[in-house]
Order: C-alpha cells, then structure tokens, then sequence
C-alpha cells in the first residue's frame, strides 16, 4: 500500500466561466498543492462539490489527477454515496483509474442505524481492494459514526483510518485508543489538527492546505517532532485564517480565496453561490495577514 501522508488536501474543482470541469486546471492544482507542503490530494469530496458533479466528471477527475500527479503523492478519491450498491459501483470503478485509496462518507439523509452504517462500509470495504478511509462529518450527514463502530470497522483489513469531522475529541480519544496503532485518524477540521495530534493523531484532510500548506506542514512535524511550542504558535496564527474559510459554507470561501490570490478556479456550482460582500470582505482582509504558499505563477 502506498504511504498516504499526514497532510491531505481536500482539492476544490476547478469550473470553466461556462460552469465545466476545467480538467487541465485541476492538474495544475494539484501539482501545486504537492508543491506546497500537500503529500496528497483527495479529489471530488466536500470540498470538491461532490454533490453536484456527475460520477462521469468525477472518475475522469480521479485519471486526470492520477496521471498528473505521478507518484508524487497519494491520490484519494471520493467514491461515498448514501446508497451502498452506488457507493460500491463508484469504487469499483476508481480502483482500475489506479488511485490510492478511497474515501467514504457516512451515508446522509437516509439516517441509517449503526449497525446499518457497519454493513455499509463493510460492503464496499469487501468489494475492492483499495484502502478504504472513513468519513465522519455529522454536520453534513446528519447521523454520526459512533465511536464503537469505528472500532468493529478497524478490524476490517483494508479500512485504514478515519476523517474525523465531528469534532467530538472524547469519541476520536476512544478511536486513537483502541483502535491498532496502523490505523490512521486525520482530522477533518483544520481548527482540530492540533488537538487531535495531541490525542494521538495522524494528521490532517484540510482545506486551509489550499493557501498555507507548508505551514500546516510545518505544525504537524513540529508537534509530531517534539516542537510542541512552536506547533502552537503555529496552530494560533493560523486559526483567524481558518475561521475566514469557514465564514459560509465550504468550499465557497476557499474557492473566493483562490480566486482573489490569483488560482483561478471559477465560481461553485448551483445551489451554492459566491460569498456575499461582507463575506468577501472578511476573507479579503484576512488574507493580507499570511503568506500564501501555494504557486501562483
């Protein structure tokens, strides 16, 4: 299995002005992002606008990126549905693209029980064998993947960890704790990285990594390498810029962001929209504070 790194970025999609998948854009992204401090992408998620991109535009994504990233980093594709029979369709049909892994959110709407979540993942889990990554994001799904779920589904050989967006720090203490020490819990809320290394982490699935990626970089491996104190000044300077991301639904503010720094990545799609002008605003003046590290040119 390819090593999949602590810092993840979960990768906008890049649309034309006549609202396509700009494809070339998407790779230029993503050799960007692995240029400054990303040690892998995940594609066509949250972040990505997976709700309203089609399955056709999302697996050419996963080749498109793949190619173009060439080893340099893991590539993670989004293949998660709230139906299971789709959800493993999607990641069969990723696994021969040659992507990493794939990640799989919690089904939403349906509100399923856990014992319903279990056989979900342990469904597409046994149809491929590609390393599987849980996504726990209650704020978007409803139904939150209990802790003690969490822990049966580890014992499955190719579920190797967790995108833990709860932000509940007792149940992914419990994970960290008995779980194996192989499996791998990111944390999927830029504000939480640092507590979550703290409990025994690995790292992060980020948007923020889109602007300072090598500064989160930065903050992991210092924390991971004893730099405690340095992580945490990191950690607190950041913490304004995070939060400007997060001011409407993401990924609106990040895409703005990008846009306004000079990476063009065209506006979201229908339902969402740009920020509002105090919106902007917010997200305008906070990027005068930090260096942006992503390549512009």
């Amino acid at each position: 299995m390819k090593t999949i790194g602590r810092l993840i970025t979960a990768m906008v999609t890049p649309f034309t002005e006549e609202g396509e998948v700009d494809y070339e854009q998407a790779k230029r992204l993503a050799l960007a992002l692995l240029d400054s401090g990303s040690e892998g992408v995940l594609v066509a998620a949250t972040t990505g606008e997976s709700p309203t991109l089609t399955w056709e535009e999302e697996m050419r994504l996963f080749a498109e990126v793949r190619v173009a990233v060439d080893g340099r980093g893991a590539v993670i594709a989004y293949t998660g549905s709230n139906s299971t029979a789709e959800a493993l369709e999607a990641t069969k049909k990723a696994e021969p693209i040659g992507v990493d892994a794939c990640l799989l959110v919690v089904p939403y709407y349906n509100k399923p029980t856990q014992d319903g979540l279990y056989q979900h993942f342990k469904a597409i889990a046994e149809s491929t064998s590609l390393p599987c990554i849980l996504y726990n994001v209650p704020s978007r799904t409803v139904t939150s993947l209990s802790a003690d779920t969490v822990i049966k589904l580890s014992q499955i050989d190719n579920i190797i960890g967790i995108k833990e967006a709860s932000g509940n720090l007792d149940a992914i203490s419990k994970i960290i704790s008995q779980t194996k020490k192989d499996f791998l819990v990111w944390s999927g809320n830029d504000g939480d990285t640092l507590p979550i290394l703290a409990l025994g982490g690995y790292g992060v699935i980020s948007v923020a990594s889109h602007l300072v990626g090598n500064q989160i970089r930065e903050m992991i491996y210092s924390f991971i390498n004893g730099k405690t104190d340095e992580a945490a000044d990191i950690h607190r300077r950041l913490m304004p810029l995070i939060n400007a991301l997060f001011i409407v639904s993401n990924p609106i503010p990040v895409k703005y962001a990008l846009n306004h720094v000079g990476f063009n990545v065209g506006k979201p799609r229908l339902p969402l929209t740009e920020p509002d002008e105090k919106s902007a605003a917010i997200i305008r003046d906070t990027l005068k504070n930090y260096k942006i590290d992503l390549p512009l040119a």
